[in-house]
């Protein structure tokens, strides 16, 4: 697929590109082995690359572009120093990171972005020990080397069909709804955060089981129809999972729809009524993300995930002081003294798709989810299925406290993973996991 300067070599797969380090100042990275830079074959050592005046600074010269290509796409690496990890999360941290394959950088936005050009199967390799630990059970890991497979082709499909402006927000002088997906990287496939998917290169060590589970699954994806899946997935549904229309574009998926995160027939509350949602988010019920086994969590948590406890059910607390400042200066509205959290539409996992807020000099609807959750917390709200307490009225009417009591971890939308895991601790294979997630789809080998 292409020379790398030296000699052609055979990529069986697709050739993927990873934006790593976004809109960076400098880039200061190590090349491993020897590497072709246009004509130049480019030591092993330590390099730099700076913006200035609109291009690439490297080595005395100004570029458009820098692209060091490998001799095999498989084995040659280099490293990336202080690659962001949990951007804007609350276990965000900097490490470097080693990579397989091509690096590529490119000016962006006033800064330069480091992209990583990698075969599609190595990329998986990194993606299943980063997103969850390499020690999983084999039927959890086939399940999410299909699902990972899956998103990450209909990403790439769909950006081609891109055309023109990409609408994602819709604003008027009292609503403000707005979502955020991979339509924000227009020069490379995918970034490699929690924004598309954690992928951290060679960085996390991968096991002799990711390599069997990736080589026995090699190019099979789930379909709806003719269609490649896009196969989204959550740490934790809450016991319900969400309708991809509700957190994303207006765009119906049949097989990501609002469904129960068990089996049986225990009948299934509609959510989207606020007195359901209310009674569910502050209970407890059954499900297979319902769970405190240490060691079925330590499968899907990497070790900065397991900074956090709380998951299927959780609490965050604040007094009117730190939540009128936190959302003045995270939303950039001042809304003075915040009086209400009204939620005004739920989706099928009694997610809130539509919030109002009321405070003393503003009133102001806001949406979709993850928009609500980075207004509501200092990183990321844990999600947007809470119900909200406003207790201690001063002799104004206006509450000094507010409790919000909140279900499950991220979008809930598709896979849940730590469902997936305990579905697979209780003996479910890959297939019959992919099918209680994604309803109605089958698994295709692409290549």
């Amino acid at each position: 697929m292409g020379t790398t300067g030296k000699k052609e070599i055979e990529i069986n797969e697709p050739l993927i590109q990873v934006g790593i380090l976004l809109e960076q100042p400098t880039i200061h990275f190590s090349l491993s082995s020897a590497y072709q830079l246009e004509e130049k074959e480019m030591l092993p050592g330590d390099y730099s690359a700076a913006y200035s005046k609109g291009k690439i600074l490297f080595n005395g010269e100004l570029l458009d572009e820098l692209s060091f290509k490998p001799e095999d796409f498989h084995h040659d690496t280099f490293e990336l120093k202080d690659v962001i990890i949990g951007l804007h999360f609350h276990w965000e941290r900097r490490e470097n990171q080693r990579f397989q394959g091509g690096l590529k950088i490119i000016v962006e936005k006033g800064g330069i972005t480091a992209i990583n050009i990698v075969s599609l199967e190595d990329y998986l390799r990194s993606v299943i020990s980063s997103e969850m630990s390499a020690t999983s059970s084999e039927e959890l890991l086939k399940a999410h080397a299909v699902i990972s497979r899956s998103w990450l082709l209909a990403q790439i499909q769909k950006n081609k069909k891109i055309v023109g402006k990409y609408k994602t927000s819709f604003e008027s002088p009292t609503e403000i709804i707005r979502w955020y997906d991979r339509e924000d990287h227009a020069r490379f496939d995918v970034c490699a955060d929690d924004h598309c998917q954690r992928y951290q290169g060679i960085t996390r060590q991968t096991t002799a089981l990711v390599n069997k589970v990736i080589d026995e699954t090699r190019g099979k994806v789930i379909s709806y129809g003719d269609t490649i899946c896009d196969a989204r997935f959550s740490k934790c549904c809450g016991g319900v999972m969400e309708t991809f229309e509700n957190v994303w574009e207006p765009i119906a998926h049949p097989y990501l729809q609002g469904k129960a995160d068990f089996t049986g027939d225990a009948p299934l509350p509609d959510l989207t009524v606020e007195e359901n949602a209310d009674e569910w988010i502050r209970s407890s019920p059954p499900a297979f993300c319902n769970t405190g086994d240490a060691d079925v969590l330590r499968q899907v948590l990497n070790d900065y995930d397991q900074e956090t406890a709380d998951f299927y059910r959780w609490k965050v607390v604040y007094s009117q002081e730190e939540l009128s400042l936190l959302i003045r200066e995270r939303s950039g509205i001042d809304y003075g003294e915040i009086i209400d959290l009204q939620p005004l539409e739920r989706g099928t996992s009694g997610r809130i798709i539509r919030l109002k807020i009321i405070g003393t000099e503003r009133v102001m609807t806001i949406g979709k989810e993850l928009e609500i959750r980075r207004t509501l917390s200092s990183s990321h709200l844990y999600s947007s299925a809470f119900v909200v307490d406003a207790e201690e009225e001063n002799d104004e009417g206006i509450p000094q406290k507010f409790t919000l009591t909140g279900a499950g971890w991220g979008h809930g939308v598709g896979l849940c993973q730590i469902g997936a895991a305990m579905m697979a601790e209780k003996g479910y294979n890959y297939e019959e996991i992919l099918h209680h997630y994604f309803p109605d789809t089958k698994i295709d080998k692409k290549y």
